[in-house]
């Protein structure tokens, strides 16, 4: 059976951030919610935690598409609640993350704000807004901010999205 392994990702709205990666292949389950790390980053802010198969879906395959379906080159004044950051569970992931962020910063005109942290622990949303997406494609918040980047996706990572996951 292939190994599942976890990371966690903040950038924007955690509704949109869940189905960028619940559309993609390899991607066991999306947890909703709000992550904190420690230091300055010891605050909850919003993110999700993505459980993936390591031998389907590379853990920089899914650092690049993070990085290109938010604003991770923008500080803007709600980046407390929309933390652009790579949570990982241990060292050597941090610096797989870290290098794959270097190595990433050709692809992107301004220099790129996420952090790669420590994941500390996660509060999940409330129920009700899971798989927000999911549950009603048509709602204007969805038609506005997360369709686009479902598009986006398309354009970009067509070869990592699962068909049979995510339509709009």
């Amino acid at each position: 059976m292939a190994k599942i392994c976890e990371i966690a990702f903040g950038g924007g709205c955690h509704w949109c951030t869940e189905a960028i990666f619940q559309a993609l292949k390899g991607v066991a389950n999306v947890k909703q919610g709000f992550v904190a790390s420690e230091g300055e980053a010891k605050t909850f802010s919003e993110a999700v935690v993505v459980e993936y198969y390591y031998n389907e879906i590379a853990m920089e395959d899914l650092i690049l598409i993070h990085l290109h379906t938010h604003n991770a080159t923008s500080s803007h004044s709600m980046r407390k609640k929309y933390r652009s950051a790579i949570y990982t569970y241990n060292l050597a992931d941090a610096e797989r993350a870290t290098n794959a962020l270097q190595s990433f910063q050709i692809n992107f005109d301004g220099k790129l704000i996420t952090k790669v942290l420590p994941f500390v622990a996660f509060k999940s949303s409330d129920p009700m807004f899971h798989n927000y997406y999911l549950k009603d494609k048509e709602k204007p918040f969805c038609q506005l901010y997360i369709s686009p980047k479902l598009s986006l996706l398309r354009e970009k990572f067509a070869k990592f999205m699962d068909s049979d996951r995510l339509t709009d």
